[in-house]
């Protein structure tokens, strides 16, 4: 039987050369998700320095007239002249009406006679008590007399000295109530003319009564000081948004509260020259409240809030490492945070790069506004 020939075994090459293949692929898949070269990011932060700053609180409050004189007479009898122009100004002691005042001359020149009678018979009498004459009764009785003449004669020079009806203080004047020809009374409910003393002028200011008990909190701990002058100084914000010209200074505070608001009464006297201010405008005082020699103030770019409302920011620490710091921000000033708690002089407050950073991460700290453009860009491998 023919013998076939064997053919050459071939496998043994080409498994060599797939197993080369499969390595190769292997090792530049490896190579391909090897991590690349850690890359530490740039922030921007603010060197947190303490700084005094007064610290001021914006109440509501209405004008309130300084003085207030209600004219009314003081005897009875026609209206005969109106001695004033509405609305203008008039002085203490100035005539702003004439009361007719016949009746009370005529009064005046009896009282006159009476006293002149009693007088007379008063004197005579202490002549004659001398020589027992007349009785001392009889004396004592005529000295009675001219005594009561002598009230009466006064009493009728007060009478027609009240038919000028005068201004009580100095003032503006309103409306008259009451025109010539009006019949007037003494005690009558029906005020003839209103004057207000505008010059200086009062500010009612409405504070809550928690607000005055943390403040007094506040002084007795320290975290805040009263500094001379400065505790009584008030500023004014009218209306329109514009500020008063003139500062006022805070009177008094009610010495309770009120029982249907919660609320303590402030009031501050201001001058005004020239009347901007009027009795009920609604104004916004900035009264003092303290100061705070160290006070921290954070920007507000480096503040945000998380999602219970709380104040949070995020500072480089010692170790170079990103902290996030929960913070008590009491107000705003201007474009800073005035923070109570939470930061502390000589943080490094994070103000650029909060977008790309996350607490525990390593950062490079570098002053606000010199940030890399790149230095936001991702550092996560490509795998």
């Amino acid at each position: 039987m023919r013998e076939v020939p064997r053919m050459p075994k071939r496998r043994a090459p080409v498994a060599a050369v797939a197993a080369i293949i499969l390595a190769a692929l292997l090792s530049n898949g490896c190579k391909r998700e090897s991590p690349a070269p850690h890359q530490v990011l740039e922030v921007g932060v603010v060197t947190l320095e303490p700084q005094p700053y007064v610290l001021t609180h914006e109440l509501p409050g209405r004008a309130a007239a300084y003085r207030i004189a209600e004219v009314r007479p003081q005897v009875n009898g026609i209206i005969q002249k109106r001695l004033f122009i509405e609305g203008t100004e008039v002085r203490g002691g100035q005539q702003l009406y004439q009361i007719d005042a016949s009746v009370y001359e005529a009064a005046l020149k009896e009282a006159e006679a009476s006293l002149a009678s009693a007088k007379s018979l008063a004197e005579r009498y202490a002549v004659l008590i001398k020589s027992r004459a007349v009785s001392q009764q009889a004396y004592e009785e005529a000295r009675a007399a001219y005594l009561q003449a002598e009230a009466g004669l006064d009493k009728a020079r007060i009478d027609l000295r009240y038919t000028r009806v005068l201004a009580p203080i100095s003032g503006r004047i309103g409306r008259s109530a009451v025109t010539e020809g009006a019949l007037v009374s003494n005690g009558q409910a029906q005020v003839m003319a209103t004057i207000h003393q505008l010059d200086p002028i009062y500010v009612d200011v409405i504070q809550p009564a928690r607000e005055l008990l943390a403040l007094r909190r506040d002084l007795a701990s320290g975290r805040l000081e009263r500094t001379g002058e400065n505790a009584a100084k008030v500023r004014l914000m009218l209306e329109d948004g514009s500020e008063y010209v003139h500062e006022g200074r805070l009177e008094f505070s009610e010495v309770a509260v009120d029982e249907s608001t919660g609320s303590v009464t402030l009031r501050a006297v201001f001058p005004n020259p020239d009347r901007e201010l009027l009795p009920g405008m609604f104004v916004h005082a900035r009264l003092f409240r303290g100061m705070k020699s160290e006070a921290i103030l954070a920007p507000q770019q480096g503040v945000t809030r998380n999602t219970k409302g709380e104040a949070i920011a995020m500072v480089v620490n010692t170790e170079n490492k990103v902290e996030l710091r929960t913070l008590k921000a009491e107000r705003a000033v201007g474009n800073r945070w005035l923070v109570n708690e939470g930061l502390l002089p000589g943080d490094r407050l994070i103000t650029e790069g909060l977008q790309f950073i996350q607490p525990g991460v390593e950062v490079k700290a570098v002053p606000a506004g010199n940030v890399r453009q790149d230095s936001g860009t991702s550092t996560q491998p490509s795998g």
